[in-house]
């Protein structure tokens, strides 16, 4: 067993396929492979995905979300402005009109879904500036990266957890998740920069995150009411319904939540206008 492999939990049944991101003693460190959630587990508990002979759950689980995401994708793309945009065309009897989609900025404690999230973007035609930084580190990064990229949508996203190992756990208390308080912080501090709802929309959370404190914080969108896993590509989905959603129509809450993997227990959020301009006349391109 070693830093990378591949395992699940045989006391969860393999319901949650994990990479194994640090050996310690007794404990190993873990990250979900589909699911934003960090945890630890000890060692005997583990097992290679490959030796593991119990339910295909795991692999039931990874085809659930597989399909799931692309169900997404395909919804997204038809939500689109492209119907609005031709019928403005149409009506105007006139083609410079051009779209501008919000532009976001992408903070992941997960280099893997960073580059996940940065393709999902690139495929829709989303600009997007997307790092790699660890959770502890977002609002101290934030200070610097807002300004710099000046977006419409900051996603602030990457692993989190409710610790299990504490007695009494209060759900209520941020002492009892693993990176929410460092997400709560950077949310302060982009709420900070731009305090106006709908100039700056804010996705924020990862598995199991504290929602209301999210929420109390300034998030327009966040996880999880129901404290349960979300899939890593929920928060993408978000920020790119509210690019492309027009800047005077709120952003429908129930379609939404509905179109995400996870589902009304994952995600949730407040009210929100879109960020989703029309330009003209078209820019001219100069050989």
């Amino acid at each position: 067993m070693k830093q990378g492999d591949l395992v699940v939990r045989q006391s969860y049944g393999g319901d949650v396929l994990f990479r194994i991101e640090m050996l310690q003693s007794e404990n190993v460190i873990l990250k979900g492979l589909d699911f934003r959630l960090l945890a630890d587990a000890p060692r005997h508990d583990l097992m290679s995905i490959h030796d593991f002979t119990g339910s295909h759950s795991t692999g039931l689980m990874r085809q659930k979300a597989s399909q799931a995401f692309r169900q997404m994708q395909s919804a997204v793309e038809e939500s689109l402005s492209s119907e609005r945009f031709e019928a403005l065309n149409r009506t105007n009897g006139d083609s410079l009109y051009f779209e501008w989609p919000g532009k976001v900025l992408h903070l992941d404690g997960d280099a893997n879904y960073l580059k996940k999230s940065m393709q999902l973007y690139e495929s829709m035609k989303i600009p997007a500036d997307g790092y790699f930084v660890s959770e502890s580190k977002m609002a101290e990064a934030l200070l610097r990266l807002l300004p710099q990229s000046q977006p419409d949508i900051v996603v602030i996203t990457g692993h989190d957890g409710v610790l299990k190992n504490r007695q009494g756990v209060d759900l209520n208390s941020l002492s009892s998740y693993k990176n929410s308080q460092h997400f709560v912080n950077a949310v302060r501090v982009a709420r900070e920069y731009e305090r106006n709802l709908d100039s700056l929309i804010v996705v924020a959370g990862a598995c199991q995150s504290h929602y209301e404190a999210l929420l109390h914080a300034g998030a327009n969108f966040a996880s999880s009411p129901g404290r349960i896993l979300i899939h890593a590509l929920d928060p993408v989905y978000i920020a790119v319904k509210a690019s492309y959603t027009p800047l005077k129509d709120v952003i429908d809450l129930p379609e939404l939540v509905s179109g995400t993997i996870s589902g009304i227990d994952g995600v949730g959020g407040i009210e929100t206008f879109g960020r989703y301009r029309v330009g003209y006349p078209r820019p001219k391109t100069y050989a």
